[in-house]
């Protein structure tokens, strides 16, 4: 697969899984009306996405460990809500499964031979 690919995907799933959180939490089904306070729940992703975007590869490895929680989270939630709660814990599955597949796949194609 193509190195750009595989940046543009990770980028891409990332920033996405930033925006789904702000809005899941404060917009589309907060836990509670008005906004939940889980919405800080994508501090952590904040802190990987300068290098992400840069292309740092050490970022790209420990980013993949990170997104482990999201996915865990994602899975636990399209188990326990409905309704809009599900699609959207469905929707983290699918954002954080991209961006752990490739995460790996960057660091596999730019490791030094």
């Amino acid at each position: 697969m193509n190195l750009r690919i595989i940046y543009l995907t990770a980028c891409a799933s990332l920033i996405a899984l930033i925006f789904l959180g702000i809005a899941w939490e404060l917009r589309l089904a907060p836990l509670r009306p008005g906004g939940s306070a889980l919405v800080f729940k994508i501090l952590p992703l904040l802190l990987p996405l300068f290098g992400i975007l840069h292309g740092k590869r050490y970022t790209y490895k420990w980013a993949s460990l990170l997104i482990l929680i999201y996915f865990a989270e994602g899975t636990v939630r399209a188990t326990t809500e409905q309704g809009m709660g599900q699609w959207l814990a469905i929707a983290e599955v699918i954002l954080s499964g991209a961006f752990f597949v490739s995460a790996v796949a960057y660091v596999r194609k730019t490791r030094a031979q």
